[in-house]
């Protein structure tokens, strides 16, 4: 689904406890837009049991729900706190498979931009956190898989405000802003 809007869309991804909330926050902020928080995090931590694979299905819907609700509320830029491809990396590792809902919808999709986040920062314990001992496989992961899509991404590391500065470097020399 390209973007008509003119509204140019960023995508934060990677691994877990890689700071993707709190740099997707900070952009938003920066950028004086929107972000689309990652529908995820709510939704399993209502869950009682292991997630289930309607579990990802309903995970993939609820975030294409939440970023074209807040699309319109966008300021040129659109920050997206991780989107749907993290569906297919979950349902991939844990079922083996990824739902063919998810997997057709990869293709249409536009993301102009992908900031991966690197997996340099400390580990933060939380309940919905699962793989502490994984980061560097699921790194490898993302990098496959933005490159199947062949993404413009870019991995974007340091700690604290020097993540932030990369971020927004990286943002402003791929859209040519000033």
């Amino acid at each position: 689904m390209e973007n008509s809007s003119g509204i140019k869309k960023i995508a934060v991804v990677g691994p877990e406890s890689t700071g993707k909330s709190t740099i997707s926050a900070q952009l938003a902020d920066h950028y004086q837009t929107v972000w689309v928080p990652e529908y995820s995090r709510e939704y399993c931590s209502q869950l009682t049991g292991p997630c289930s694979w309607e579990d990802e299905i309903n995970m993939f819907k609820g975030q294409l729900a939440l970023e074209e609700q807040l699309s319109p509320q966008a300021n040129k830029l659109l920050i997206c706190d991780t989107t749907f491809i993290t569906v297919k990396i979950w349902s991939d590792y844990v079922f083996g498979k990824a739902p063919e809902e998810v997997l057709s919808e990869l293709p249409r999709r536009h993301y102009d931009l992908y900031l991966l986040m690197d997996i340099d920062l400390p580990w933060e314990d939380d309940p919905l956190r699962n793989f502490p001992e994984l980061r560097e496989y699921f790194m490898d992961v993302w990098k496959k898989e933005l490159q199947a899509l062949n993404a413009s991404y870019y991995i974007i590391s340091g700690t604290h405000d020097v993540r932030k500065r990369n971020a927004i470097n990286t943002i402003n020399q791929f859209f040519n802003i000033i």
